[in-house]
């Protein structure tokens, strides 16, 4: 289970109570009581023969392709996924720790908004992925099972809670304390080591969009302040290229400090104007 040892940095200024270390049994945020049972009513719908199909339709499949299914890069985090086990309910009580302290720091409207945009982001990156695969090697039996569901959910809080509360304590196990920003690197440890053994390539590279799109918005300052700057950088150096292209057209020479002197002509003193 999570626990601070510092305070919260400056992004709880998005109407989270920075600082405030919230205790083990603060009421849960409602938003995330109904977003732990969609993932567990999805979750068991995969099991019943005539309720499978709204899981198999909200999953992330290679179906998005020839059917067109665009809506799944955005539904997959919400399908609960994986066998029949008690891993489930373990997994939706580590979504529980850390999205409740998430969304009281980020608040309702921040929590979702980051949430929706890394994992479209991470959806996007994964089906190009393998569609690249489907092109090359005709078939991605295995595509996407790293990053369905809860999975990608848990990434988001997990990763979202490490960046917002780096030097935080977290019971690896519930045994080994390790401090939180480690795990940024920890997640995606642990999708190569699925990896390996699912090959798995679009899966894994949906996790460390997740790990790397949520410590990048949040670090930003939030996505409009992230797309404004990437904005006005490329502006900048769209401006900086066509200078560049207008001096080369007109032969000009760029001039040095403020004296009209060309550069290649004698140095004069700093007096001379």
């Amino acid at each position: 289970m999570p626990t601070r040892t510092t305070p919260r940095g400056p992004w709880s200024g998005g109407g989270g109570p920075g600082g405030l270390s919230l205790p083990p049994f603060s009421p849960a945020p409602p938003d995330i009581l109904v977003l732990l049972a969609v993932v567990f009513a999805t979750f068991s719908l995969q099991f019943f023969g005539f309720t499978r199909w709204l899981p198999d339709l909200l999953h992330l499949g290679t179906a998005l392709f020839p059917f067109g299914l665009l809506w799944q890069v955005v539904t997959y985090p919400f399908a609960g996924y994986g066998p029949p086990s008690i891993l489930i309910l373990l997994e939706l009580l580590i979504l529980y720790w850390f999205s409740r302290d998430v969304f009281y720091s980020l608040g309702r409207k921040r929590f979702w908004q980051t949430l929706l945009t890394v994992t479209v982001l991470a959806g996007v990156a994964a089906a190009a992925i393998a569609l690249v695969g489907l092109a090359v090697t005709g078939g991605v039996p295995s595509a996407f099972v790293l990053m369905q569901g809860q999975r990608t959910l848990m990434a988001f809080a997990i990763a979202a809670f490490a960046t917002m509360n780096r030097n935080a304590t977290i019971l690896l196990f519930f045994v080994l304390p390790i401090q939180a920003r480690w795990f940024l690197w920890i997640e995606v440890l642990i999708g190569f080591v699925a990896f390996l053994g699912t090959h798995d390539l679009a899966g894994f590279v949906g996790i460390c969009v997740v790990v790397g799109g949520t410590y990048w918005v949040l670090t930003s300052g939030g996505l409009g302040r992230a797309l404004r700057e990437w904005r006005l950088r490329a502006e900048k150096s769209r401006l900086e290229r066509q200078l560049a292209r207008e001096r080369k057209k007109r032969n000009l020479r760029v001039l040095k400090g403020g004296g009209g002197r060309r550069d290649d002509e004698p140095t004069d003193g700093p007096w001379v104007h």
